[in-house]
């Protein structure tokens, strides 16, 4: 098996490559253009790389060169290509084959012939399997208007490298024929870029049957029953059923045989998909024809994986990395129907509005469940933004029941379970299908909407209780003093540093590290010289040495117990870039890590390592609460010692140790503890009323003086901090003394004791 496997593609394929991919142990890789950038499909790869220029979504997906690129830089030794965009294009094939890559499907010769409608005609005749009559392609105008007369109307115009109904039109008599040309090889040459077309002849009343086949490289071929895609509109499949309702058994079998049959002409590897028209009407009722064959995985492959229990895509990965079918497990005469399945595409197709693509904001979203119902999307959630770059759909319904009937039933009952806010869906037009009596029995072809024109005419949702709830938020919660403010950008306020986001847009907080070294800081001086260095080099400093508590918030930490890691990663790198000459940020420690634990469910020691990593030019400075660290009872020596060095191996460099009752013997053990790991600075914190430093006031004895006075904690202190309550910066303004502490900031004034420290003291 393959160990890195890009898949090509977006949306629901790219996850459902993914999820095959990883139950295979194999890694993966996605693409995503700029306005992709918040796609689930990159969210939910190993690896994820932009491709492409900003402002062309869709051209980065059909860059081959782009895709070989990235394939090569992350080191995938396959590629999938899924459905649509590349998926059917032989130079992918080739360039992947030149660059030592696997594609995962047919070789680029089989891609070219099969994808080349009228080079598969010829085959299927060559193979004997009945097929229409049809024209020569030509972008000649005149010249396949001459020969249409020779086939007769109704025809069918079709583009040579067509596929998903592009660039074909039905066309009913001559006047039709030269507006029907011109629109089919236009749309043609938009999708394919080649404008060539042939004409067909039509099918009077046709049911769209499909086969499924397998095949590996040793030649040997295995069909997987029939799916029967006739619900269309506008020759794009709107619900596909396996196996096809009321479809003869002789018929069925015939199907089967040539879709085999037309596999084994081409040499065919891997999984493909072999079309037929099966007639309902007029003297050719009960006979079918060869239309095209698709050699990729189809968007409704998921029905023959619920009625065959044959994971599609995990066989596709297989086959490409050289098992046989026979090491897949897989033989013709074992293989079952088990049951009945149909898939609903839910798109944002509005039916009221001649199915035109919505566009915007979803704002609520509540998915169906239970037994019998799958669900593959990868678009679609609460807040998603619905772009019009990309195809319509939304997520897969695929429901599965003992019979036809139970899988209909079931698929009713999900459909009524889904809520789509914000954007219009097709979901009431998809409830109309189910509800009418003739799809129930089965009765269906392609001309079944065109001939049920009520279907269109469901009833549209008010959306009652959203927009309620919309109201009331917005006069409560968002506007409660008038309107927002909006568009002010916090990175516009930030000077550049390098590897900011404007160097490097699609870095996510959690990459790590990032490439850029900061300038060097205190804790260069902290590495260098020591804690007792440190002290000196910090006694010798003249001007205010800036502790910055932003990212713990200060007294009640009341930023940092709501603000994630992520956010706070997002701005350490400025931190370290714009702000190399902090003596130290306080990130870590006291309520900061009780609430990441407890009530953002975070790993309080993951985010430690992640700013260590962040700021690598700035002391970490952390709140420890004497002997209970960061709880809220006492513990023994030992567990204060095994956090303490816990904490410093980490990231922590100081360690501002406190008690709320400045009980000297609560702190011993911390600052003990402290001193023993040799590399982090030991400060103690003593909590203060403000009232005995200002000498107006009557002065109250303190605890304070006494712990000044106690020499015997001289040594084994690094640095001091004096602390007073944020009360009296009201009564007396910032006083010239300020002990130079190793983070003197956080008591936002710092006032003149009643009694002037003596030089002995710890400072």
């Amino acid at each position: 098996m393959f160990s890195k496997i890009l898949v090509a593609n977006r949306g629901e394929i790219a996850i459902r490559a993914f999820r095959a991919a990883y139950e295979l142990g194999a890694k993966t890789v996605a693409v995503f253009p700029h306005e992709d950038r918040n796609s689930i499909h990159r969210q939910k790869s190993d690896e994820a790389y932009p491709i492409g220029q900003e402002g062309h979504p869709v051209r980065a997906y059909l860059d081959v060169d782009e895709i070989v690129r990235v394939a090569k830089e992350s080191g995938a030794d396959a590629i999938y290509p899924g459905y649509g965009f590349l998926s059917e294009n032989p130079d992918l094939a080739r360039a992947a084959d030149a660059a030592g890559i696997k594609f995962v499907g047919p070789k680029a010769e089989i891609l070219e012939l099969a994808g080349n409608k009228v080079e598969a005609l010829r085959a299927a005749k060559r193979a004997g399997i009945p097929t229409l009559q049809s024209t020569e392609p030509s972008a000649d105008k005149e010249a396949l208007i001459e020969e249409a007369e020779k086939i007769g109307y109704p025809l069918f115009v079709k583009a040579v490298a067509g596929g998903g109904g592009r660039g074909m039109r039905r066309v009913e008599t001559s006047k039709d024929l030269p507006g029907a040309l011109d629109a089919a090889m236009r749309e043609a040459d938009t999708a394919f870029g080649d404008p060539t077309v042939f004409i067909e002849q039509a099918v009077l009343r046709p049911r769209h049957i499909e086969v499924q086949i397998l095949a590996d490289n040793e030649g040997n071929v295995v069909h997987l029953f029939e799916r029967d895609c006739s619900l269309q509109r506008r020759h794009q499949k709107v619900i596909e059923i396996a196996p096809a309702p009321n479809l003869d058994d002789d018929i069925r079998q015939a199907l089967h045989r040539d879709a085999v049959k037309f596999a084994k002409e081409l040499g065919y590897v891997n999984a493909g998909t072999v079309e037929f028209l099966v007639d309902t009407a007029g003297e050719r009722a009960g006979e079918h024809v060869f239309i095209e064959m698709n050699p990729r995985i189809q968007v409704e492959h998921t029905v023959t994986e619920e009625v065959t229990d044959i994971d599609l895509v995990q066989a596709q990965l297989r086959i490409a990395a050289g098992e046989t079918l026979e090491d897949l497990g897989i033989s013709q005469d074992t293989l079952r129907v088990r049951g009945a399945a149909l898939q609903c595409r839910i798109t944002t197709e509005d039916p009221a509005n001649d199915f035109r693509p919505d566009v915007g904001k979803v704002s609520a979203y509540r998915s169906a469940g239970g037994a019998g119902v799958r669900l593959d999307g990868g678009t679609l959630y609460a807040g998603a933004e619905i772009s019009p770059h990309f195809d319509s759909m939304l997520v897969k319904l695929t429901c599965r029941g003992i019979d036809y009937t139970t899988a209909v039933h079931r698929a009713r009952r999900a459909l009524a379970e889904f809520r789509i806010r914000g954007i219009a869906t097709n979901i009431q037009f998809l409830q109309s299908v189910l509800d009418d009596p003739d799809f129930i029995a089965g009765d269906v072809a392609t001309d079944f909407i065109e001939n049920h024109p009520e279907l269109l005419k469901g009833k549209i949702s008010a959306d009652r209780a959203t927009r309620a709830l919309t109201y009331l938020a917005e006069v409560t919660v968002n506007k409660p003093n008038g309107d927002r403010v909006d568009g002010i950008d916090p990175r516009t306020k930030l000077p550049h540093y390098p590897g900011d986001k404007s160097d490097e847009p699609y870095r996510s907080p959690f990459d790590g590290p990032s490439t850029h070294e900061p300038p060097a800081g205190w804790r260069q001086v902290l590495l260098e010289k020591g804690p007792e260095g440190f002290a000196e080099e910090l006694r010798a400093y003249k001007p205010l040495a800036v502790t910055s508590t932003t990212f713990r918030d200060a007294h009640q930490s009341l930023l940092a117990t709501r603000v994630r890691t992520r956010d706070l990663l997002a701005a350490a790198p400025a931190y370290a870039h714009t702000l190399p000459g902090l003596l130290s940020v306080e990130a870590w420690g006291g309520a900061t890590y009780d609430v990441a634990l407890r009530f953002l469910g975070e790993d309080p020691w993951d985010r430690l390592r992640r700013l260590r990593e962040a700021m690598p030019n700035i002391p970490i400075q952390m709140l420890l609460r004497g002997r209970n660290t960061v709880g809220y009872t006492p513990y023994p020596a030992e567990v204060t010692n095994a956090f303490v060095a816990e904490a410093a191996e980490t990231g922590v460099d100081i360690f501002r140790i406190f008690d709320a009752l400045n009980d000297v013997e609560q702190m011993r053990p911390a600052i003990e503890a402290v001193r023993e790991t040799g590399t982090a600075v030991a400060e103690v914190a003593c909590a203060t009323p403000a009232t005995c430093w200002i000498p107006t006031k009557r002065s109250t004895p303190s605890t304070t003086t006494w712990i000044w006075r106690s020499n015997a904690w001289t040594p084994a202190l690094t640095s001091w901090r004096s602390r007073t309550w944020p009360d009296c910066c009201a009564r007396r303004p910032l006083a010239s003394w300020s002990p130079r502490c190793a983070s003197a900031s956080t008591c936002r004034c710092t006032c003149t004791p009643t009694t002037p420290p003596a030089a002995s003291w710890p400072r």
